[in-house]
């Protein structure tokens, strides 16, 4: 607890508490000295009963002054107390030895002493005036003093939010009480907790009297609806507040749903999306596609459905309902679909078959009920749906999605149910149509089938000439060279090259493309880029100089091989050379001989480093190469009937058949290979000088195109780079 130490003198320092403890003992030891003196007075008036006049016992201990160098209370009140003016000494003494009390006949100097006892120009103790008879005692005058000072009184009941107060009986307001106060009858009340049946129990248990029982219930009330106010004002609180910050978050996120800066859509899960807007394709037409020229020929007559629906049906056909398009990726099945709704001028709905599909059961039915009720509305027109796979797959039986079914079940009833579906035809795409459920492909839903492949070398020149004229090129550039190497591209593929081709020129800093980028962009696509941070030492060099001169020495003078596009010793990808072989045709079928000089192509490496190093330096370079080879030999004899041991018989599962047959047909293979193998080192032994040549000017010119090795064979020279 706080104090303030008070000095007297050189005898000590006294705490302030143990002062205000005297004060207040003195100012009860008035009131019962007063009290006992006017019951004295009743029975005897005598002077030397006035409990005032004698010195009151006091026990120093008592009043925590033991430590004070005192003999005796009236000492600590001269040293504590101010002493009495002359003039009061002279009217108290005179006071007492006539009468201990002042009667109202007897006038004063003044009326203000004659009213109240004592002169104006004397206060008490502590400065407010009192009323008390004169007397020369100290104790009196401060026992009377005491008896009428104003004191701080507590007000105190329950706890409650509030913090308690300290008010005066005068009004005014005091320092504020310590939280932790409890009055002395409530203490026995917190001591421990019990459970008590009832209010009622807990007063009569702790034995309170009436007025400290009001005082209980009184506070326990007003604390009980002060506390409710302060529960109902917080809660209302945290209800506007949780409002609030609801309506500000749906306030944000409508902003930025609809700020262009973010581009955020929210797609609603209930069902119930907003109107498919159609698009217009009049800037597609079949001018734009390239490359399958036999698809094209199928959709004309599509587009005379949308164009003239009346010359069909007056003959009492009906329109197509679907066409389905079938082919691998990036051959052009979705600008197809764009260029039938351009050059029909229709309305064109295009849909993924993955925005059919959600967690929420019934949202994807309902978007291909919304897409066609559009759809019908804006008749005749396209709906496009691209990766039908998706939404149309085989139906299966799941426990763990029962509703799997209800978007494909809802596209078939769309597309041929029981409501009329005239003027809307739908166009799939797809690249996996064995996944399609059976009764989306039947006749009736989608009646045509279009197959889009793979472009041909006349289809891939197209291509390549369509987008080489999107770029600035080199006038010598031959679109059907690069078409004769890139077999098996589709369009994405070479749209591709031509763009790899224009970042290769624009980072070399030329002008104009020509076929040195085109060629690399190709070389890139089917085998990785070039690796010329790789360090390889001469030896190693030279070994795959060699191997790769004996692919090409082998290739040159084999008459059914495919011609010799290019020869290089830059490591790409894998690899540390490549030869290059460039057919002059695609090719729908190949003969025995060609595939017997595949394989001789394919050993010419082996042989070469056999030849060149001996057998115990050949390397590990050549098991692409036995792969390629081992491929094509177990196709013959077990696929295509090329074994004249084994006869016209396929074996396309080796484990079905006896191990007599599985013997058979390894020998068969082997033998393929040992030819094979033989051959080619036979040739390399008659051009050895050849091989030689070849294998000196890859080590010096890295890559050789197919006029410079042509050159090199037949003993020119070729110009230094």
């Amino acid at each position: 607890m706080f104090s303030l130490p008070t000095t007297f003198q050189s005898q000590g320092t006294v705490p302030l508490t143990h002062l205000i403890n005297v004060v207040q003992y003195l100012k009860s030891s008035a009131n019962s000295a007063v009290t006992t003196s006017v019951q004295n007075l009743q029975r005897d008036p005598s002077p030397e009963h006035d409990p005032l006049l004698s010195e009151p016992k006091v026990n120093l201990k008592e009043l925590g002054l033991s430590e004070l160098r005192f003999s005796h209370v009236h000492d600590v009140l001269e040293r504590l107390l101010p002493s009495i003016d002359p003039e009061e000494k002279s009217i108290s003494s005179a006071a007492q030895n006539s009468t201990a009390w002042r009667t109202s006949h007897i006038s004063a100097p003044s009326f203000f002493q004659n009213k109240y006892g004592f002169s104006h120009k004397h206060t008490g103790l502590f400065g407010s005036p009192v009323f008390r008879r004169q007397s020369s005692s100290p104790l009196q005058t401060a026992c009377v003093d005491l008896h009428h000072l104003q004191l701080w009184v507590q007000n105190r009941g329950f706890k409650t939010m509030r913090s308690k107060t300290r008010r005066l009986q005068s009004g005014f307001e005091g320092p504020v009480e310590a939280e932790n106060y409890t009055p002395v009858f409530m203490k026995g009340l917190m001591k421990e907790k019990q459970d008590t049946g009832s209010f009622e129990q807990l007063l009569k248990q702790n034995n309170l009297s009436e007025s400290h029982q009001d005082a209980f219930k009184t506070g326990f009330t007003e604390g009980f609806m002060k506390a409710q106010a302060l529960t109902q004002r917080t809660q209302d609180s945290v209800k506007r507040t949780r409002l609030i910050i609801f309506a500000l978050l749906l306030v944000g996120l409508y902003g930025v749903s609809r700020s262009p800066l973010f581009s955020v859509r929210f797609r609603t899960t209930s069902g119930l999306d907003s109107a498919v807007d159609p698009v217009q394709m009049k800037n597609v037409t079949f001018e734009h596609v390239k490359g399958v020229e036999e698809a094209k020929n199928e959709l004309q007559d599509v587009v005379e459905f949308l164009r003239n629906p009346q010359k069909f049906t007056v003959l009492g056909g009906k329109l197509p309902k679907g066409i389905l398009l079938v082919g691998p990726p990036g051959t052009g099945k979705t600008l197809l679909a764009r260029a039938v709704a351009g050059e029909a001028d229709v309305p064109f709905y295009y849909a993924s078959g993955s925005e059919f599909d959600e967690m929420f059961v019934g949202v994807g039915a309902s978007r291909i009920r919304n897409l066609f009720k559009e759809a019908k509305a804006s008749a005749p027109c396209v709906i496009f749906i691209d990766e039908l796979d998706s939404v149309g797959g085989k139906r299966i039986e799941s426990p763990m999605h029962p509703y799997s079914r209800q978007t494909i079940n809802q596209l078939l009833a769309e597309m041929d149910g029981f409501k009329p579906n005239e003027g809307v035809i739908v166009i799939g795409a797809t690249n996996f149509a064995e996944a399609l459920d059976n009764a989306l492909v039947r006749p009736g839903r989608f009646d045509m089938q279009v197959t889009v492949p793979r472009p041909d070398v006349k289809g891939r020149t197209e291509i390549l000439q369509w987008y080489l004229k999107k770029i600035k090129v080199d006038s010598a550039v031959d679109a059907e060279i690069i078409a004769r190497g890139t077999v098996g591209f589709s369009g994405a593929e070479l749209e591709n090259l031509v763009n790899q081709a224009a970042l290769k020129a624009a980072a070399d800093g030329k002008e104009l493309v020509t076929m040195k980028e085109l060629e690399f962009a190709k070389d890139k696509i089917l085998m990785g880029p070039e690796r010329r941070s790789v360090e390889i030492d001469k030896r190693n060099k030279m070994i795959t100089a060699y191997h790769e001169s004996g692919h090409a020495i082998v290739a040159y003078y084999t008459k059914d091989a495919m011609p010799i596009n290019k020869a290089t010793i830059m490591p790409r990808g894998p690899s540390l050379g490549h030869v290059s072989l460039l057919p002059e045709n695609d090719r729908w079928s190949e003969t025995r001989a060609q595939l017997l000089a595949q394989m001789d192509v394919s050993m010419g490496g082996r042989v070469a480093e056999e030849l060149v190093f001996g057998s115990d330096h050949i390397t590990t370079g050549a098991s692409s190469d036995f792969d390629g080879a081992t491929k094509i030999a177990q196709m013959m004899v077990t696929r295509f009937g090329m074994s004249d041991k084994l006869g016209v018989m396929t074996y396309n599962d080796l484990t079905n058949h006896s191990p007599e047959t599985q013997a058979a047909i390894e020998q068969e293979v082997r033998v393929l290979l040992q030819s094979s193998y033989e051959r080619a080192k036979n040739l390399l032994k008659t051009y050895s000088k050849e091989h030689k040549l070849l294998a000196d000017a890859l080590l010096t010119y890295e890559t050789l195109d197919a006029k410079e090795i042509q050159m090199i064979l037949e003993g020119k020279s070729l110009e230094p780079r």
